[in-house]
């Protein structure tokens, strides 16, 4: 592992555009031979522009930006949940950063984040069509465990399988 990883909560205006302008990078070259243009567009605007962070910020999201070698690979955006999960609204990668392991990295973060915080369960929903991220969520760990079909407006559906990954309760020693 690249012990060079590490994460920076977003918490001032700056992060909070590196983020959003990333973001509309990573949705464009991930996301338009799954979705198409329009509704990369038309989501890029409702969920991951500066606006809708800052919103979403205001209403419990942290997010995270992922740094590797001092360079801003991604971001992760999360929610504390009242049933004692940690909802994964987010997590991207830039292309260039893909292949060096860094996406097992952050999932480490978030499994030690819940440890610290007492959450059962880390839970995400993932497009039925983007295989290699539901690949990878499977190879940590993740279950599906339900699908939905979300309107989100605009003539757009999300079509995603509901996925979770079961924290380990940490058992004391001795």
């Amino acid at each position: 592992m690249n012990n060079t990883f590490h994460t920076i909560k977003a918490e001032n205006d700056k992060q909070i555009r590196e983020i959003a302008e990333l973001a509309e990078i990573i949705w464009h070259e991930h996301f338009v031979p799954i979705i198409g243009k329009e509704q990369v567009e038309y989501m890029v605007d409702k969920f991951q522009s500066y606006p809708a962070l800052k919103e979403q910020i205001k209403n419990g999201y942290e997010y995270y930006q992922l740094i590797d070698n001092n360079e801003f690979c991604g971001y992760c955006g999360i929610r504390q949940e009242d049933d004692g999960r940690l909802f994964l609204s987010k997590l991207y990668l830039k292309k260039e950063a893909r292949g060096r392991h860094l996406a097992t990295q952050a999932f480490e973060f978030l499994k030690t984040l819940c440890r610290e915080r007492g959450l059962t369960a880390v839970w995400l929903t993932c497009n039925k069509h983007n295989n290699g991220s539901l690949d990878i969520y499977r190879h940590f760990g993740f279950e599906t465990i339900d699908t939905q079909e979300a309107d989100i407006g605009n003539g757009f559906i999300m079509d995603d399988y509901i996925m979770e990954y079961k924290i380990a309760a940490v058992q004391p020693i001795g």
